[in-house]
């Protein structure tokens, strides 16, 4: 059976997304920190087995090129069976070893977790992350915080209803950049 892990890049005060779209916060950072943020992103998708998106970052992806870029990390993506919870269907998929999870969103990730062995590696897909958290379907959630205060813009749990976590690892990334992994404190 597999585990749902959910990678994602937060602000101090939480912000997923800023107000102009998805964040990107690397500015704030050197370019020490920039290169260690980027070593982490390579190892985390070359030990995972797939990645499990939602539609809107799985489309993100396709807009930047990431089917067809350079690099290691783009390498590493591009090669790992990609499955995106759509509710609208995905067409055409553009990037190599994608398909679409149609229907309800828990229960295909759920059935899929269940027939896959290693980490589905969840990035961006906050709509998404919701439903996990609302299952308890989230078997790690991994966080990239960096220094910066936006005030503004798209919180990463939004509603999310009180979710019980338990710190199971703090190291830095670079220098600024803190990397907070959690696991669910489930009461079964």
């Amino acid at each position: 059976m597999g585990r749902i892990v959910v990678s994602e890049n937060v602000t101090l005060d939480g912000v997923f997304e800023s107000v102009d779209g998805p964040g990107d916060w690397l500015g704030c950072v050197d370019a020490a920190d920039r290169a260690a943020w980027a070593a982490a992103g390579v190892r985390e998708a070359r030990t995972a087995t797939a990645l499990l998106l939602g539609r809107r970052t799985y489309e993100w992806f396709v807009a930047r090129g990431w089917a067809s870029r350079p690099g290691d990390w783009a390498d590493a993506l591009r090669d790992l069976p990609k499955y995106v919870v759509t509710g609208t269907g995905l067409g055409t998929p553009t990037w190599a070893n994608t398909s679409a999870l149609t229907g309800d969103a828990a229960t295909g990730c759920a059935d899929l977790a269940r027939r896959t062995d290693g980490d589905l590696l969840v990035l961006g897909s906050a709509r998404l992350l919701g439903v996990l958290l609302a299952r308890d379907l989230v078997g790690e959630l991994r966080l990239t915080v960096y220094p910066i205060v936006v005030g503004a813009g798209t919180r990463l749990f939004g509603d999310t209803a009180a979710t019980p976590l338990r710190l199971v690892e703090s190291r830095t990334v670079g220098t600024d950049l803190t990397r907070l992994t959690y696991r669910p404190r489930r009461t079964t």
